[in-house]
């Protein structure tokens, strides 16, 4: 049975390579198609008075359909990747201002909960992102939020000033755990296999359709070609922001590495 997921091997090849993949995939279907199939298709239509402008008016009408289809399909793919986007730097920008906010505790609590941001911050950039990129979801990073959240609720203010800051510092932390929860779901995000069915059956069904043109056999290899192969780069394209953190359509650790530097420098 087709699982998108026995496909994700296929991120590990270089962009530029897969995409030739694709087309050339594509394209090699219907062109092996177009020399064993197509003589036996075109058997049920060759009597067929005008028979061209009749394939002609229902493959106009299929790719409508299918058009739309995979303009939708396209959209949706790149708003996934677009929120998990916006899901990342809200959680960096959290996780910068809470940095701040501890920043205002006093010793020792202030060391050691900007250690701690520091250290997640760290954790993240060099052990959970590749993991993110090979669509394993990073759980060490919740022992060291966890260890965050405990060094802030053994804190106890002792002025009001201290409790603003400790309020602001926990509403940040909350912003930030909502935001890391919500990027370690897109970790596994992806489109379902039923579009990705449907999808590829489409595919197939308009390709077919092109088999049943009378035409010459090399302008049949040539126009058809043209439209494997852009069949073939929007299913890559597709495909690479199937998954928001891998492909060549990802997310990079942009925001955690600036921030991180920012961290340093103090």
């Amino acid at each position: 049975m087709f699982r998108p997921e026995s496909w994700y091997w296929l991120y590990d090849i270089p962009p530029a390579r897969l995409a030739g993949l694709f087309i050339a995939a594509f394209v090699g279907f219907y062109w092996l198609g177009a020399i064993i199939i197509r003589p036996i298709l075109r058997q049920f239509v060759k009597h067929t008075a005008s028979c061209n402008d009749i394939v002609g008016y229902v493959l106009s009408c299929f790719c409508v359909f299918y058009g739309l289809l995979l303009g939708l399909i396209a959209v949706t793919a790149y708003q996934n990747v677009a929120d998990a986007n916006e899901n990342v730097t809200r959680e960096a920008a959290a996780l910068s201002a809470l940095y701040e906010d501890v920043s205002r505790y006093p010793a020792p609590y202030g060391q050691n909960l900007r250690w701690l941001l520091r250290d997640y911050t760290r954790y993240l950039i060099k052990y959970g992102w590749p993991l993110q990129q090979r669509g394993i979801v990073p759980e060490e990073g919740t022992i060291r939020a966890e260890a965050v959240h405990d060094q802030l609720l053994e804190f106890q203010p002792r002025t009001p000033a201290e409790e603003i800051v400790h309020a602001e510092a926990l509403r940040q932390f909350n912003n930030f755990l909502e935001c890391r929860r919500m990027r370690l779901f897109s970790v596994t995000s992806a489109l379902p296999a039923s579009m990705w069915y449907v999808m590829i059956l489409g595919a197939v069904f308009n390709i077919a359709i092109c088999w049943l043109f009378d035409m010459r056999f090399l302008t049949q290899l040539i126009l058809g070609g043209i439209l494997a192969a852009y069949l073939g780069m929007m299913m890559h394209l597709i495909f690479d922001m199937n998954q928001p953190f891998r492909g060549d359509v990802s997310i990079t650790a942009e925001p955690f590495e600036m921030l991180y530097a920012r961290m340093n420098e103090g």
